[in-house]
């Protein structure tokens, strides 16, 4: 099972893994309150998506757009996200943003769903 949640949030047993999916560290937050099992950055939006997008609402639909494009190249990336839900069963998709709604871990998740 993927979940999503803020990692500023705290850490529930529900959670199972939890995976930062975020290329930057989350500001003002220490690892230990993280209470992140892995960090992917690599699997986040690239530098330049992420720059270009700039948290514009209007540009929401063209930024997943292109997200979704570029996740289509990481396959080995979403191998590694399908190993760690089989050994732990729930794995939560963690994001910085303060949208629950406009932010990479929503379409990464949908997009785990989809090539189910």
């Amino acid at each position: 099972m993927i979940r999503v949640k803020r990692v500023y949030e705290k850490r529930a047993k529900e959670d199972g893994f939890r995976l930062l999916v975020d290329r930057l560290w989350p500001r003002g937050l220490t690892k230990e309150r993280a209470a992140v099992d892995l960090w992917m950055k690599e699997i986040a939006p690239s530098d330049a998506l992420r720059k270009w997008f700039g948290h514009e609402p209007e540009k929401w639909p063209e930024f997943e757009k292109r997200y979704r494009k570029e996740l289509a190249e990481k396959k080995d990336l979403f191998k590694e996200i399908r190993k760690l839900e089989s050994e732990h069963k729930i794995v939560t998709l963690l994001y910085g943003r303060n949208d629950e709604k406009q932010n990479q871990a929503v379409v990464l998740a949908d997009v785990l769903k989809r090539k189910r």
